[in-house]
């Protein structure tokens, strides 16, 4: 007679969920839940596609954010070089000037609709 066979738990879900969410290695998260890592793929196929796309989409959202909030100017040309497709160019200088490396750069400051004058109070915490 072998094993009983596996059956997953809710608790056990959860844990593959946020460990995959997090990237730890299927192969450790085997060993955590007390599994090999074949019986983890069969048995939280579901946990492991799902977290990492969740996870993703989580960054992806804080980033969002981040970009389009004044004054966070990496965030704003990280989301252009990496969505937008922007790219910093290198010039090589006149032949005058050969020891000098030009650095042009395209960088964007988010342009912001200024708000109505009720959302402005609200901003400011002026109205009531």
């Amino acid at each position: 007679m072998g094993a009983p066979a596996f059956a997953p738990t809710p608790e056990q879900r959860r844990m593959v969920h946020a460990m995959a969410g997090y990237g730890v290695p299927q192969d450790d998260i085997a060993v955590v839940i007390g599994i090999t890592s074949r019986t983890l793929r069969k048995h939280f196929r579901h946990e492991l596609d799902v977290a990492v796309i969740e996870a993703n989409r989580r960054v992806a959202q804080c980033l969002f954010k981040q970009a389009t909030t004044p004054g966070n100017i990496g965030a704003s040309i990280f989301w252009l070089k990496a969505r937008a497709g922007w790219r910093e160019k290198q010039v090589e200088p006149p032949p005058e000037e050969p020891s000098k490396l030009l650095i042009v750069r395209r960088i964007i400051e988010p342009r912001f609709i200024e708000p109505a004058p009720q959302a402005q109070a609200i901003l400011e915490g002026e109205a009531s």
